[in-house]
């Protein structure tokens, strides 16, 4: 061995060097050879399919790690007059998404109107528990709708009069939203309304049994998560002939906030002023 000392302080540290290169190359290959873990993919999210004319619309379900914030519920069928003689999906009557709607400038406001007053109109206070009276956070106008211009008619004009037909109001994102609350009942002193439309994020209401906005109240509810126990059984009446409809008590849940939440009510077929402190909002 050579004993000169500067070589010696060489040769260790090229020995030295040689064993932490071995030992960095094992630690890679074990690494390598380690099995690989799966990443879960992400929830599907909902996805409307493009329904052929004439055609229900088909929807894909919402899964959220294999999870519901709704509970399992039976929802009742009850008998309703004759059904509608349009495919409800494409009916402007029953689905608001083929009128559409434009923002306009309005008070955001409740609003004092003279005119007839129902003392048992339908009250939006009860959208939410406890009844309360949401910030009014945007006004629209929905389209009219032109029964003359085809088999199904076609979106007109937005309607001016009232100036407001659509009211945004704020929400917290996740709480419930309720059937708002009528005294009158339609059957057996029990239910107060009928869904007319569902869709997973969409809802007719009609507080009459005629499978129509053309007499009595009706409300559309946009951009609310909607149960999909009411989605199914919707779904499920409306392919077997609308003889019958789902049913609706007052208290009954119908979905969740997603954020802001849109509104529309209507009187014998016409679009009505949501912000009409009167009729909608009584007490406020």
């Amino acid at each position: 061995m050579n004993t000169h000392p500067a070589l010696n302080r060489l040769w260790r540290r090229a020995r030295l060097l040689r064993a932490a290169t071995l030992v960095a190359t094992i630690a890679l290959v074990g690494i390598a050879a380690r099995p690989q873990v799966a990443h879960a993919a992400p929830p599907p999210q909902e996805i409307p399919a493009e329904p052929a004319q004439g055609a229900e619309p088909v929807w894909l379900p919402i899964v959220r790690n294999g999870s519901s914030a709704f509970a399992p519920r039976s929802v009742p069928a009850i008998p309703n007059g004759p059904p509608t003689n349009r495919p409800a999906a494409f009916n402007g009557d029953m689905n608001l998404a083929l009128r559409s709607y434009r923002a306009t400038q309005a008070t955001l406001a409740l609003v004092d109107v003279g005119g007839a007053t129902d003392d048992d109109a339908p009250q939006l206070n009860a959208l939410f528990a406890p009844p309360r009276l949401p910030a009014f956070v945007g006004a629209w106008q929905v389209h009219d709708w032109d029964w003359g211009c085809g088999p199904d008619g076609c979106r007109g004009a937005p309607l001016t009069q009232p100036p407001v037909t659509l009211l945004e109001v704020g929400t917290a994102v996740g709480e419930f939203i309720y059937l708002p609350s009528r005294r009158a009942d339609i059957l057996d002193g029990v239910y107060v309304a009928m869904i007319l439309y569902a869709e997973p994020s969409r809802l007719t209401i009609k507080y009459t049994r005629d499978d129509s906005p053309a007499t009595g109240y009706t409300l559309h509810l946009e951009g609310l998560e909607v149960d999909p126990a009411l989605v199914a059984r919707y779904a499920e009446l409306n392919a077997a002939g609308r003889s019958h409809l789902p049913g609706l008590r007052n208290g009954d849940l119908l979905g969740r906030a997603m954020g802001t939440l849109k509104l529309a009510i209507r009187d014998s077929g016409s679009f009505m002023d949501p912000r009409t402190r009167k009729d909608w909002w009584k007490g406020y």
